[in-house]
């Protein structure tokens, strides 16, 4: 690469560095980071894990007070919720009304996958303001422990090694084609309502009406319950062992139980969250498909593998969970899903009936997944693999910027701007962190 060309992409990643920290300085409400202004104005479950990850290479408090705030709306039970109501926003639906959580602060009764304990391992080992991570760290672990023993306890109280998932949104992929056919049994909401996002983002981006009268249907369905998680277990008419939040809880598991070693903490509570790991790593094959050669969702309704081909059924490389006999064949289908693609991973595959690749999860890239993606490719030694996922994503930024997610195959704008979590990622992962730390 010559000189000139050299010093024009320092340049660019200069000017890219300061505008993700404007980002997420715009979209900072005190203390916790929206995703984006208008279309999603409260505090996301997993978008405040990753947005942490952000704030660390230049505000280290900051980072910390994002996970602080999160885990300030945890429920007696254990359960961080999957969207926070600190302040009243007229731009969104659902809102608290909706959910009728009476909490201090309100919340949604759902949760999202269980990134932050793996954030957190991130923010122990580099931060350089020991000080500040003495002062936090102990707390949060506690809560981290009880949040994860709630997931494993309460959703998967028969110990099949595979917690389960009660709404699409709790997967934060929310309109994935994995998920058409369990929602297909889940009956429409009998009442109107107006949604707010297709206010904010063209319709032929967002889940289709069909699918939100079923997600409404399933939020009725838990006040009802009185958001007993026993009720719920038993008569949820949606109960999925989503892949990708049993990949994501169990990486987190494991980086938790990490953190419970540095901090000296080996009890009860840590044997079982160790024991649980190995009912997972046993059960993990029930989610293989030999026709696919891919992980993918269970629905336990049906007893029936979720049929789409998603990214979420590479994320048990992340999680580790990838055994020597699947491990050749699932990096065969990536490389292909790789092959002579600019931009990638799209959260559809691209050869699936069901791909669209600008609506929403059923075919647009988002990075966050991807860098789960490629630390489990660098866990497992796929080096070649890892840099191409991480090229691919950064073309995305120099192409289209901070957007919520990008158009799989033009890599342009998909779903909101000015977004947090890809700001987040640039800062952390994509762009050099000399930089992003002003040096």
């Amino acid at each position: 690469m010559g000189i000139k060309m050299t010093l024009t992409m320092a340049l660019d990643d200069e000017q890219l560095i300061a505008d993700a920290k404007a980002t997420l300085i715009k979209n900072d409400l005190g203390g916790y980071t929206v995703p984006t202004h208008g279309l999603y104005p409260f505090q996301w479950n997993w978008d405040s894990a990753i947005v942490a990850l952000g704030w660390l290479p230049f505000d280290e408090p900051r980072a910390w007070e994002e996970a602080t705030s999160l885990l300030s709306a945890q429920w007696k039970s254990g359960m961080v919720p999957h969207v926070v109501f600190h302040k009243h926003s007229d731009t969104y639906f659902p809102g608290p009304d909706i959910w009728g959580v009476k909490n201090t602060p309100d919340s949604t009764s759902i949760t999202q996958p269980p990134v932050l304990a793996t954030v957190i391992r991130q923010l122990f080992e580099q931060t350089k303001d020991r000080v500040l991570v003495d002062s936090q760290i102990e707390q949060i672990v506690k809560q981290l422990i009880d949040y994860h023993l709630w997931w494993y306890k309460q959703r998967d109280p028969e110990y099949t090694g595979l917690v389960v998932s009660y709404h699409p949104w709790e997967s934060g992929m929310d309109n994935s084609p994995a998920w058409d056919e369990a929602l297909r049994a889940v009956p429409k909401v009998g009442w109107e309502y107006t949604r707010r996002d297709i206010n904010h983002i063209d319709a032929s981006e967002r889940p289709h009406k069909e699918e939100y009268d079923r997600f409404l249907y399933l939020v009725d369905f838990f006040r009802k319950m009185n958001f007993d998680d026993t009720l719920i277990y038993q008569d949820c008419p949606y109960r999925v062992n989503d892949v990708s939040i049993i990949s994501i809880l169990h990486r987190g598991t494991k980086d938790l139980l990490a953190l419970c070693k540095a901090l000296n903490i080996d009890n009860k509570q840590t044997e079982y969250l160790a024991h649980r790991m190995d009912l997972t790593e046993a059960a993990i094959g029930k989610l293989w498909s030999a026709e696919t050669n891919m992980f993918h969702s269970f629905d336990t309704r049906s007893n029936k593998l979720c049929s789409a081909r998603t990214n979420a059924g590479l994320l048990p490389l992340f999680a580790g969970l990838v055994n020597e006999k699947f491990t050749p064949k699932l990096i065969e289908v990536l490389d292909d899903w790789l092959l002579d693609r600019p931009f990638a991973i799209s959260s559809t595959h691209h050869d699936d009936p069901c791909y669209e690749p600008q609506r929403y999860w059923r075919g647009p890239i988002w990075l966050h997944i991807n860098w789960m993606i490629v630390l489990g490719l660098e866990d497992y030694g796929f080096l070649k693999q890892a840099k191409q996922v991480t090229d691919a994503s950064r073309n995305l930024i120099y192409t289209s910027g901070f957007n919520e997610s990008f158009h799989a195959e033009t890599g342009a704008r998909s779903g909101g701007a000015d977004f947090s979590w890809t700001a987040a990622m640039a800062l952390y992962w994509l762009l050099p962190n000399q930089a992003a730390n002003g040096e």
